[in-house]
């Protein structure tokens, strides 16, 4: 299928609120040393405070899309990019991210190189400035949740991956009662059809990164709760183990309670661990029953 499409890469951006942090991705988009690319700027605003950015975008030889999109829904978003995209390969950058001048060249080349991968998966430098080895991913480490990460900001997937699953779960992520998750989501269901994924250290992608949420404390929670409803959720959606879910339930608040312990650590655990309860309850209670099954 990536002869169908090209061999170049679609780059789908769902944005909303964001405009110097758009221009910056925009820019770092135009300085990529692999010049075969597509952004899809998937605008969620309702003005026009992107329309300079794509000027300037396509004055600097970019071939960009710009879509409009209503209400916010960042998985909604990305699926109706994923929809336009005519490359081979579909890429998700955050509109606050921005990538390293051969990020894509490298990727395209890892594509070259693991002929059988249905996706790439590039660093974030920032979350992890060292960088593991390359490896595959392996799907019984991803459904204990000890896999490790794959940022939707990271993912280069195949574009007959969405031709075979369906696209982003639209129940989860930003703006959705169940706040995050969908890109796990969209890994486990990959590699539970089958599909192989290489991660490749040398592709950096970059976004700010703190390991703790920051911000006032009850703003903090509410976010945590709000986003640790969608992993509640792909418990429940993946079936995932007893012993998986009970530690992803007692894990975040136990390990507060350990010294040097905080009155805000403290209550920050206990939001990630009710928002995963609550998001695993929902699921099994109302949307499970409403979708009868598991993996869509």
């Amino acid at each position: 299928m990536l002869n169908t499409y090209g061999s170049g890469v679609s780059l789908v951006m769902g944005t909303v609120g964001r405009e110097d942090d758009v221009r910056r991705f925009i820019l770092s988009a135009a300085a990529q040393t692999w010049k075969d690319i597509e952004l899809i700027i998937v605008d969620q605003n309702s003005d026009e405070r992107l329309a300079p950015f794509v000027h300037e975008g396509r004055e600097l030889g970019l071939d960009i899309v710009h879509l409009r999109h209503s209400p916010p829904n960042l998985s909604a978003a990305r699926n109706r990019g994923i929809a336009a995209a005519t490359r081979g390969v579909i890429a998700f950058p955050d509109d606050d991210c921005w990538y390293d001048p051969g990020v894509i060249e490298r990727v395209t080349q890892a594509f070259g190189e693991n002929g059988t991968c249905a996706g790439v998966v590039a660093r974030w430098h920032e979350e992890d400035p060292v960088g593991r080895p390359a490896h595959d991913f392996d799907l019984s480490l991803w459904r204990g949740f000890k896999g490790g990460t794959a940022s939707s900001i990271t993912l280069f997937l195949r574009r007959d991956l969405f031709e075979s699953l369906g696209g982003f779960d639209e129940r989860l992520g930003v703006s959705r009662w169940f706040g995050a998750g969908e890109e796990t989501d969209f890994v486990l269901r990959a590699l539970h059809a089958g599909y192989r994924f290489r991660y490749c250290p040398d592709a950096l992608v970059h976004h700010a990164f703190s390991p703790r949420p920051v911000g006032r404390l009850g703003e903090a929670c509410a976010r945590a709760r709000s986003r640790e409803r969608g992993i509640g959720a792909l418990y429940a959606k993946h079936r995932l183990d007893s012993s998986v879910i009970a530690r992803g339930f007692v894990a975040p608040l136990a390990k507060n309670l350990m010294p040097p312990r905080s009155l805000r650590n403290m209550a920050i655990g206990a939001a990630v661990s009710l928002g995963r309860i609550e998001g695993y309850l929902r699921w099994c209670r109302v949307e499970h029953q409403v979708r009868g099954g598991v993996l869509r």
